[in-house]
């Protein structure tokens, strides 16, 4: 877990089950926290936190979430309220489908929405070359609406991976539909 935060350069994990639903977070401080604990008066003290071997045992939990459709200004809130740095967003079943970080706040607040709404039209579905109005965007605090339809199915993931990806963005919800499905063998698709 720790070669996981440095590696990608972040404070924390979510922790999921199964079915991809969040029931933790591992942080940098469980882990500061265990290794004191673990060198505490230059001895090894057992604890639950110090003899944890998996995620599961290690975790903060439960995990404090927010959906995709709450106001930044509110997952700001949240995130003071529980003194997090960061709130894996979750969907109407409580899977993770993205995290939510301070920066992520910030970014939100140094633009504005028509500015990034600007960038995905013209850098991210210029791109794909779409039609004239066939992808309408929205944003409202960062979270970016793709409605409409694009040419081919792969499009799509790609068009929401580059959306995301656009400084100010902290979600993307996607509303796009495809012509041609270009996943499956050419016998069919057409949809």
């Amino acid at each position: 877990m720790a070669r996981l935060l440095d590696q990608h350069r972040i404070s924390g994990l979510p922790v999921v089950d199964h079915e991809d639903k969040v029931v933790g977070v591992i942080s940098e401080t469980d882990l500061i926290r265990r290794q004191a604990n673990q060198a505490e008066g230059g001895r090894v003290v057992r604890s639950t936190v110090t003899g944890a071997a998996t995620a599961g045992e290690l975790m903060s939990t439960p995990a404090v979430t927010v959906h995709p459709e709450q106001r930044v200004s509110d997952a700001a809130r949240v995130m003071e309220r529980h003194g997090v740095e960061r709130l894996p967003v979750v969907d109407e079943e409580d899977r993770l489908i993205g995290i939510a970080t301070r920066r992520d706040l910030l970014r939100v607040f140094l633009r504005t929405d028509d500015e990034v709404r600007r960038e995905v039209l013209d850098d991210v579905l210029g791109a794909s070359s779409p039609p004239p109005h066939s992808v309408v965007v929205s944003v409202r605090d960062g979270m970016v609406t793709l409605e409409g339809r694009l040419e081919r199915r792969s499009d799509i993931a790609l068009a929401v991976r580059s959306a995301y990806r656009v400084d100010g963005v902290i979600g993307v919800v996607n509303s796009l539909t495809f012509r041609v499905d270009d996943t499956l063998p050419s016998t069919q698709g057409v949809r």
